[in-house]
């Protein structure tokens, strides 16, 4: 029998995990629910979006004069107001009541009165008392001679002159938003295709199939071919997601940052990649500890706990102050890196030599696992039966 190189012996169980789980229902189901999930939130936020930042008010007898200052008076303060006529207060207090309007303005231009159903937005209020008082300011104007409109001009004129020496980025929400959302694909594909891996090693030494595998391969080989059979199917589903993801974002208005999220998803892949090898060699190496599924949660908990707390301090961390030390220095550190770092990055607050430093440390911990764990592995995966201690795998 020909023996297999390296590469073609990596190869072979790659692409066997790759086809095996790609082709299976639950990859297909579970990549269109999340799909579906995902097409749902992005629409709830337009709906969200769109009703947050607009609101249909009632005018009647008087107050109908002000339609047009109110929006444009609510435009100067970031909100967009449809004014509708009503001829009947009554009728426009029945609409509020029943949430077809916000609110009902009536009552004289300088003495307007309003009603709403729980209560006014801060916004609307703010645009409603400017009207007022611009009335009240004109009659009094008018009664001293003077015309209104030339004051008006004449104020409109005066102001101060502001000298920014940091601009804020007004899209820094937007870009918190990106970067949360690549927390959390990284987290889900870490942990949910790590377990897989771990899985599947339970599986093939529970079965024996693994001791028929080793017959024709090394250890080493059949490990890093089933972390890159499985990362594959991994990478896959976190690029279709994240691509769509960017594609109903950009359709929809969701998010203006498209060049952001779009250079999120790329850095997010590289992320994927280097977190992946990083944790799926220990899962690997853990789960060839254990000879049964029942064992495989306990030996893997430590694992799965330190993917859980990275994405959740980190994220909280994340949106208190991104730039914070603690969340830098737990951005630079391998085990929080993969999902931290991306982050940060889709944010704009992580300097070049963080991100080197970041990468330099994640491989070399990736260096020593992948050691590490293949020696684990080559001694554990064999031995059936009770628990092997990581002491004994070790030698």
């Amino acid at each position: 029998m020909t023996s297999l190189s390296p590469g073609r012996a990596v190869f072979l169980v790659a692409r066997r995990e790759f086809t095996g789980r790609v082709r299976t229902k639950s990859f297909v189901w579970g990549t269109a629910a999340i799909l579906a999930v995902l097409a749902g939130y992005v629409l709830l936020q337009v709906v969200l979006f769109d009703d947050a930042g607009r609101d249909r008010v009632a005018l009647s007898g008087q107050a109908t004069v002000l339609a047009e200052p109110l929006e444009r008076t609510a435009a100067s303060f970031g909100r967009e107001v449809e004014a509708v006529d009503v001829a009947d207060p009554a009728e426009g207090e029945r609409r509020v009541r029943d949430g077809e309007v916000d609110a009902l303005v009536t009552g004289a231009p300088d003495a307007l009165r309003v009603v709403v159903r729980e209560s006014l937005d801060e916004q609307l209020r703010n645009s409603i008392d400017l009207i007022v008082k611009q009335q009240v300011l004109n009659a009094q104007l008018a009664e001293a001679g003077l015309d209104p409109a030339v004051v008006a001009g004449n104020v409109e004129r005066a102001g101060v002159d502001v000298v920014v020496l940091q601009p804020r980025d007004d899209r820094s929400g937007q870009r918190l938003a990106v970067g949360l959302v690549i927390a959390a694909l990284l987290y889900y594909s870490l942990l949910v295709y790590g377990t897989m891996v771990a899985q599947g090693v339970v599986e093939e030494k529970s079965s024996r199939v693994v001791e028929l595998l080793l017959a024709t391969l090394r250890p080493w080989q059949l490990l890093l071919g089933k972390v890159v059979g499985l990362g594959a199917v991994g990478l896959l589903q976190l690029v279709v997601v994240g691509g769509a993801g960017l594609v109903l974002a950009s359709v929809t208005g969701v998010v203006a940052v498209t060049g952001v999220a779009g250079g999120a998803l790329v850095t997010g892949v590289l992320w994927y990649l280097i977190g992946f090898f990083l944790y799926a060699t220990v899962y690997a190496a853990a789960a060839s500890l254990v000879s049964r599924q029942e064992e495989l949660q306990a030996v893997l908990a430590p694992i799965s706990a330190a993917v859980v707390v990275a994405f959740l301090v980190g994220v909280n961390l994340m949106i208190v102050d991104p730039t914070g030390p603690t969340v830098t220095v737990l951005s630079l550190l391998p085990p929080f890196a993969p999902i931290l770092m991306p982050g940060r990055m889709a944010m704009g607050v992580a300097p070049g030599w963080q991100v080197l430093l970041a990468v330099v440390l994640a491989l070399a911990a990736i260096a020593v696992i992948t050691w590490l764990g293949g020696r684990v592995y080559a001694n554990a995966v064999l031995r059936t039966g009770a628990r092997v201690r990581l002491r004994d795998a070790l030698r």
